[in-house]
């Protein structure tokens, strides 16, 4: 299925779920922060990870801390740099099925952008780590850059700003219904949703490869 309107000039990315797995992510934040914590307080990783979970739960994902490693190391008080932190999962870096031939074939016919939520020192590690980093012009952290969250239509309005474009010109993919494809949508960019899961619709990406017959 192809959605017909004006010339698209930039297709944006999420990052985290659509570019490369979830793994990484879980490993610095449900297991990484945990074992540290556990090391700190000289409990048993079980009751380490319920703790942790609770305080993620008790910030929420709308809010800018949740996505900060520095502010979480600091409340926790742990022995450990983050960017060690980082350093120590990298093996759990992974793309997900399709990505790279995709971004590749898209490259020389659009300008490519992450559109992250995740903190850039996340957001750089994994595309460094994939090869892909060359492959977008532009990389945009909203929480770090921004200092806002996707949920917000004016994310997506001072993107558009950012890159020049309006935004009738611009698709974004990501895996989250709201955050990359509700918010989007009511700003005026064509938004899909990456979900191998998910019914079938015109919006929705059950293998990446079919991104590039929606354009």
């Amino acid at each position: 299925m192809c959605y017909n309107g004006p010339v698209k000039k930039v297709i944006s990315f999420d990052l985290d779920g659509t570019i490369v797995d979830g793994a990484y992510g879980n490993m610095v934040w449900l297991e990484g922060i945990p074992e540290k914590y556990a090391e700190r307080y000289a409990v048993p990783v079980g009751d380490a990870k319920r703790a942790v979970k609770s305080a993620y739960d008790s910030i929420g994902e709308a809010d800018l801390l949740w996505y900060d490693i520095d502010y979480w190391v600091r409340r926790f008080g742990l022995a450990v740099r983050p960017e060690d932190l980082l350093d120590e999962y990298v093996d759990h870096i992974r793309l997900l099925p399709h990505v790279a031939e995709v971004v590749r074939e898209l490259r020389g016919k659009y300008m490519l952008v992450i559109a992250s939520n995740a903190a850039r020192p996340f957001v750089e590690k994994e595309l460094y780590c994939t090869g892909l980093e060359r492959c977008f012009s532009h990389i945009v952290s909203a929480t770090s850059d921004l200092r806002m969250v996707k949920k917000e239509e004016r994310f997506y309005r001072e993107l558009c700003r950012l890159l020049g474009v309006s935004p009738a010109e611009m698709a974004h993919v990501g895996d989250h219904a709201v955050f990359d494809v509700e918010v989007p949508l009511r700003v005026g960019i064509d938004a899909f949703l990456y979900d191998p899961a998910a019914p079938r619709n015109g919006r929705i990406l059950h293998d990446f490869r079919e991104l590039l017959d929606r354009l």
